[in-house]
């Protein structure tokens, strides 16, 4: 079995993140970038599937943020091949664009089996899988948590609201849209990072993006408003709890 991995970079949201002087989009000069969650969880599912099912692993991303050191840690997880998409801005490209760039490189590969993340937080309601998923032509399945190999097939264990859990047989080529891998992504000791910078090779292909119109048109964005500060609660025990009893009293909670 193939399986084809794709992994984004996103905004560290630890840090504060700045808006651009016309106010429609954010300023990404001086932000952090990390892997998506629920890429890494699919990678972490592409692993686990390999350990068991003797599958071999690609792993695509768009050359954006802080790929390179992302790269090497899933070769140090045990990836079979990295590919690396070169772009032209020095900006990530809207989901649909990015979604034609993803799948010109995992056409090749031929893959039995496509997993992505199910959702970002810089991007709308999961669009990518789903767009991806679209342009190689393979059906979709998402909110997956956790894959295992059987007879003939996978089964895949699908989420719906409510945390209702339902099985499901998936047919292969097919698109998984992950949400968490069966165990948390493993941790990579930094010396064999390291190991593999210095013995891995990215396959880079250049990525073009396509002319398309944006889904959602962003005409002002803004910062979140300040909530009121805490109330911080001095004196002896006594005073303390009198005044949590007034507190308690004025909100209604007790009477």
């Amino acid at each position: 079995m193939k399986i084809a991995v794709v992994l984004r970079q996103v905004p560290d949201l630890i840090e504060p993140l700045e808006i651009v002087g016309s106010g429609n989009a954010l300023d990404l000069d001086g932000a952090s970038f990390l892997v998506n969650e629920s890429d890494d969880h699919a990678l972490e599912q592409a692993i686990l599937l390999k350990e068991s099912a003797g599958a071999t692993v690609d792993v695509v991303a768009l050359d954006f943020g802080d790929v390179d050191n992302t790269l090497y840690s899933a070769a140090a997880k045990g990836v079979d091949r990295l590919i690396k998409i070169t772009l032209e801005d020095d900006k990530p490209p809207a989901p649909k664009a990015a979604a034609a760039m993803l799948a010109q490189a995992i056409g090749p590969i031929e893959a039995d089996l496509v997993l992505i993340g199910c959702q970002a937080h810089d991007e709308l309601q999961g669009a990518l899988g789903p767009v991806l998923a679209l342009k190689l032509g393979l059906p979709y399945l998402g909110v997956v948590r956790g894959v295992t190999a059987g007879d003939g097939g996978l089964q895949a264990c699908k989420e719906f609201p409510g945390a209702v859990m339902a099985r499901m047989n998936v047919q292969l080529p097919a698109v998984l849209g992950i949400l968490a891998a069966e165990s948390p992504p493993r941790y990579v000791p930094v010396s064999r990072i390291r190991a593999a910078m210095k013995s891995t090779q990215f396959d880079e292909q250049p990525g073009a993006a396509e002319p398309t119109e944006p889904a959602v048109v962003v005409r002002r964005m803004y910062h979140p408003e300040p909530a009121e500060r805490a109330e911080m609660l001095v004196g002896s025990e006594a005073e303390v709890a009198g005044r949590i009893a007034d507190i308690l009293i004025e909100r209604g909670i007790v009477k």
